[in-house]
């Protein structure tokens, strides 16, 4: 089976350009961080998989933006016997990945978690920048004060 894995970061991201083109089964879309594995519609892709699918995935950051998870992963995956392949990094890894192949995937998913470093880093210095000028007044609250 052709299982798809789409994630955005939120929800006015377009999900259209990835997988586009891709005969798929079944497809799993998140619009959420990809900073851990909390993610609905994730777990139920990971519960939907079976020994001989393919996960197609448009990119590495696409499914996770931590090397220990998408190691993690993928090590699984490959005891279960289901192929992953990344379109972007045109890169496809099952139980039989060779030692280059797993120094690439290293190398990408590592800077995947460096490039979500910066953005959380960007967005701490712009949110002090807001405080020193008055603007920023923390997160909108979401209950009233009876409830």
């Amino acid at each position: 089976m052709n299982i798809g894995y789409i994630r955005v970061s939120s929800c006015g991201q377009r999900t259209d350009r990835q997988l586009e083109g891709v005969a798929l089964d079944r497809v799993f879309m998140d619009k959420t961080s990809g900073k851990n594995m909390d993610r609905p519609e994730f777990q139920a892709c990971l519960r939907a998989l079976r020994a001989g699918d393919m996960l197609h995935v448009h990119s590495i950051d696409r499914l996770t933006r931590s090397l220990q998870d998408l190691l993690s992963i993928l090590e699984d995956m490959a005891d279960r016997n289901v192929t992953v392949k990344f379109y972007k990094e045109n890169l496809v890894f099952s139980g039989e990945s060779s030692p280059f192949q797993r120094l690439h995937l290293q190398i990408i998913g590592a800077v995947a978690e460096f490039e979500r470093a910066l953005i959380r880093e960007r967005q701490r210095e712009g949110i002090a920048l807001a405080k020193q000028r008055g603007k920023y007044k923390g997160s909108k609250k979401r209950l009233t004060e009876d409830e």
